[in-house]
C-alpha cells in the first residue's frame, strides 16, 4: 500500500512525460534526491504550472507508491523568480543544481548540499558578488561536503603547517615550500590559500559574505578548474555556456 510523505526541498529539473505530465527531480531534506512524476502538469489550467520549475523551494506533498511518487501537493516558499528573468543566472543556476544532483543519492542525508544550494541561488538573486566567485565558492565547499575537500591547513606530503605556497590539485591540496619544489604545482597567493581555508572552514550561512581581488579570483578559478578536472568525471550541460564567457 502506498502512502503520503511530506518534504521539504528544492527542484531541480523538470521534463515533460508523455503529453500532459511532468517528471522533476528534486532534493530533499527527508530523502535526499528523489523523482516524482506529476499528473497534469503541462495543462495550461494545472495548479503545478508554476510549481513544476527549476530552482522552487517548498514544502511538497507526495504520494509513495512501490515504485514511484506523485505530486499532490505544494507549498512553494521561493520560486527564485530573479534568476528566471536573467539567462545567465539561468544557467549558472542550472549549473549549481546540475551538480548537486550529480553529487546526491535517495535516502542519503543530504542537508548540507540542499542547505549550500540554496545560499547560494540567494547569492545569485543578490547580485553582490561577481558570479565566478560565486561558483568558485560553491565548487570548492560542494565538493568538501562530497568528501572531497581541499586540504588547506597542512601540506599534503610532509604534514607541515607552515609557508604553505603551492597547489597540488591531483595530489588534493596544498604543499609547504619545500616540498613544492619537488612537484609541479600552482604557487599560491597568501590571499588565495586564506580564501579557501575560510570557505572550507565556515559555515554555509557565511559563505557569500566577501570580495577577492581580481588577482585571487583568477587563481580560485585556475585552482579549481584544475580541481574539477580531477575529481569530477562528468561533463555538465549548463557549462558549456558560462564557460564561452569566462
Amino acid at each position: 500500500m502506498g502512502q503520503e510523505i511530506t518534504v521539504t526541498g528544492m527542484i531541480l529539473s523538470a521534463g515533460p512525460v508523455g503529453e500532459y505530465d511532468k517528471r522533476i527531480v528534486m532534493l530533499t531534506k527527508e530523502r535526499g534526491r528523489i523523482s516524482s512524476f506529476v499528473r497534469g502538469a503541462r495543462k495550461a489550467n494545472s495548479p503545478f504550472v508554476a510549481v513544476c520549475q527549476p530552482f522552487t523551494f517548498g514544502t511538497f506533498t507526495l504520494y509513495e507508491g512501490r515504485n514511484s511518487f506523485n505530486l499532490m501537493n505544494a507549498k512553494v516558499e521561493n520560486y527564485f523568480d530573479t534568476i528566471k528573468q536573467d539567462l545567465e543566472l539561468i544557467y549558472y543556476g542550472s549549473y549549481f543544481c546540475e551538480f548537486a544532483s550529480y553529487l546526491t543519492r535517495e535516502n542519503n542525508d543530504e542537508m548540507d548540499i540542499l542547505k549550500l544550494l540554496y545560499q547560494t541561488l540567494r547569492a545569485l538573486e543578490k547580485g553582490t558578488i561577481p558570479l565566478p566567485l560565486i561558483r568558485s565558492i560553491y565548487e570548492i565547499k560542494v565538493l568538501a561536503f562530497y568528501g572531497y575537500g581541499m586540504e588547506s591547513f597542512a601540506c599534503i606530503r610532509c604534514g607541515s603547517r607552515e609557508n604553505l605556497t603551492c597547489f597540488h590539485s591531483r595530489a588534493g591540496g596544498v604543499l609547504c615550500s619545500e616540498c613544492g619544489k619537488k612537484e609541479k604545482s600552482i604557487l599560491l597567493l597568501e590571499s588565495t590559500l586564506y580564501t579557501i581555508q575560510y570557505i572550507i572552514s565556515s559555515t554555509v550561512e557565511k559563505l557569500y559574505t566577501f570580495h577577492v581581488s581580481p588577482q585571487v579570483l583568477c587563481q580560485l578559478r585556475e585552482i579549481c578548474r584544475d580541481y574539477m578536472a580531477a575529481y569530477v568525471d562528468y561533463s555538465f550541460k549548463s557549462l558549456e555556456f558560462i564557460d564561452r564567457k569566462y
